[in-house]
């Protein structure tokens, strides 16, 4: 298993479209969407796993993840956020995703 964020989204190898971004955490739209909204919500220090990261850390997730659910109105619709960990986790860096709308599509190119 790889660091599909380290080895591509900040090393800018892969282009993104940001939807949020602080300090601490970044929030951009999946390059391969499988829902009709689906934003990856990742911290830019390498983190493994959900259960190496610290309440300060995860908090910050949690904060732009409500940020974004607002903004985009995703509480007047639907939403899940979603974090995969041991043999689910398909890269070894913390990330979230925040999906909405229709599951089972791919819009990626």
């Amino acid at each position: 298993m790889s660091d599909f964020y380290c080895e591509n989204i900040f090393s800018g190898k892969i282009e993104i479209t940001t939807v949020k971004e602080t300090e601490n955490i970044l929030a951009f739209y999946h390059t391969k969407p499988s829902w009709t909204i689906h934003i990856v919500i990742v911290p830019k220090e390498h983190i493994k796993t959900f259960t190496d990261a610290n309440t300060k850390i995860l908090g910050e997730i949690m904060s732009v993840a409500q940020d974004i659910i607002k903004s985009l109105k995703l509480d007047k619709s639907n939403y899940k956020l979603i974090v995969n960990g041991g043999s689910f986790q398909d890269s070894e860096h913390l990330h979230f995703h925040l999906v909405s709308g229709k599951r089972g599509i791919d819009l990626g190119e």
